[in-house]
């Protein structure tokens, strides 16, 4: 065998909605088998993260409290995607306005990543912003609150380095940030 055949879905069941994420159970046809099996699947919106750089090559990032570590984490500004909303870049600028304030311009699409293809189906969406100045007040989502922090890029590979930035999916934005710009 050349490729790894595509499993058939022979029927779907929601098995709950929960808000920010729904439970769908599949039922598909193994390829190799014949026989069928179920596999539980996380239906989530996309999430967008922000890699935004002042004139001065400073990385715009955010300290939080997470509910599901219970920990406060340093990472790069970023939200869910919501039912509107069409293209992340324009999700991205909008992100990084409400939570931090800033502003800025060129912003690009730099990759699209799949956080756990295994069992979640949405995508993470990497946005560049450069140039990025404060301009505005935070407009923060009702069960949010941020304080927002400067580093420099060499600054950030150290608390990446020393596991202070561990969010696993502001890694990998960070590290395709890196291989964008040719840091590795």
């Amino acid at each position: 065998m050349d490729a790894v055949p595509p499993w058939q879905t022979v029927r779907s069941a929601r098995r709950g909605d929960f808000r920010i994420f729904r439970v769908r159970q599949d039922f598909k046809i193994s390829p190799q088998t014949g026989r069928e099996h179920d596999f539980f699947v996380l239906e989530c919106p996309d999430w967008v993260n922000v890699i935004a750089l002042t004139p001065d090559r400073r990385m715009v990032l955010v300290e939080q409290w997470r509910h599901g570590s219970e920990t406060v984490e340093l990472e790069i500004p970023g939200g869910v995607m919501d039912a509107e909303d069409e293209d992340p870049v324009q999700t991205g600028v909008r992100e990084l306005r409400e939570e931090t304030g800033y502003e800025g311009e060129e912003a690009r699409l730099l990759a699209s990543i799949l956080p756990n293809p295994a069992m979640i189906h949405n995508r993470c969406h990497v946005v560049l912003v450069e140039n990025c100045a404060l301009r505005h007040a935070t407009a923060f989502d009702e069960g949010e609150f941020l304080l927002t922090r400067l580093y420099s890029i060499e600054e950030v590979r150290r608390l990446a380095r020393e596991g202070r930035i561990r969010n696993a999916m502001v890694l990998a934005a960070l590290y395709r940030f890196a291989l964008a710009e040719n840091l590795l």
